[in-house]
């Protein structure tokens, strides 16, 4: 018979197991995503090699548009790579913005053996801005797609040639992202707090980086006086109930904001395919 003491020890091994399986996986390269082109849309583009700020080689496209000075620098979301974002370049190319896209470290076609979840992949973003200033280009946004987002807003702030951002579906809180994954896979949402608390602390030691100190809602405010564009699902399972309205909070001005109810996690463009490159456009056009 098993002695009473040992239930809930094993109930905290089996909690810790399942967090440390979950940070792995948050933090580990995976396949990328079936491979696309540009040239599939009809857009005359360039592969490009650049440096991340801390020195791993990144794979990307460059997609110019005649005698223009703004760039849009699109970043993808976590896992996969970039190629699921090029259906955005065409009306974002026809409007007259260049289009940067490249693979975060350990996506794709980018070195690296593992992902912060935003902390490191700033020095990716540093990495093509300092591509971009070495070809004279100054006048740059941030289209970021939920991790992409997180990136976008944790890089604005101490990237001051970046002019504005676009988020995307860009988690307020790690810890928020990864309850709603569980919860998503059926754990019930008071053990998956507990789990996804013990998950990002042990991503945090695993990357010697504190990620609960590098939230978006924690820097977005920083961001201002340039603006930023939030673009939400109202049935986003990666927020906490009222975590949004947070963010919105405290965002500074200017900013833009895009709540469609019954969207999921970076589905809003689904619902709204038109609206949505409109709007993107619109808000570029207006402060790049």
């Amino acid at each position: 018979m098993i002695a009473l003491w040992l239930i809930p020890l094993l109930l905290i091994v089996g909690l810790v197991a399942l967090a440390e399986g979950i940070s792995y996986r948050l933090t580990s390269r995976r396949a990328p995503n079936e491979r696309r082109s540009p040239s599939e849309s009809g857009l005359t583009f360039e592969e490009i090699r650049f440096a991340s700020r801390d020195g791993l080689m990144l794979g990307g496209w460059w997609i110019p548009a005649k005698d223009s000075p703004r760039t849009v620098v699109f970043l993808h979301g976590h896992g996969g790579s970039m190629d699921p974002d090029v259906q955005y370049a065409p009306a974002l190319h026809t409007a007259g913005f260049n289009v940067m896209m490249f693979d975060f470290r350990a996506h794709g076609r980018s070195q690296g053996d593992f992902v912060s979840m935003g902390y490191f992949e700033r020095q990716d973003v540093l990495g093509a801005l300092d591509w971009l200033a070495a070809r004279g280009f100054e006048r740059i946004g941030l289209l970021g797609f939920s991790m992409g987002g997180v990136v976008a807003m944790l890089t604005a702030p101490i990237a001051t040639q970046v002019h504005a951002i676009v988020s995307d579906g860009g988690p307020a809180r790690l810890i928020s992202a990864v309850v709603g994954s569980l919860v998503e896979s059926r754990v019930p949402r008071w053990l998956a707090r507990p789990i996804a608390w013990l998950a990002v602390v042990f991503t945090s030691l695993r990357l010697g980086a504190s990620l609960f100190a590098c939230e978006p809602i924690r820097w977005v405010g920083k961001i201002a006086p340039r603006p930023v564009f939030l673009i939400h699902g109202g049935r986003d399972p990666y927020f906490a109930p009222g975590e949004f309205e947070a963010l919105v909070a405290a965002a500074g001005e200017p900013k833009q904001v895009w709540r469609v109810e019954q969207a999921l996690h970076r589905e809003v463009d689904l619902t709204a395919p038109e609206e949505y490159r409109r709007r993107i456009i619109s808000f570029f056009d207006q402060w790049l």
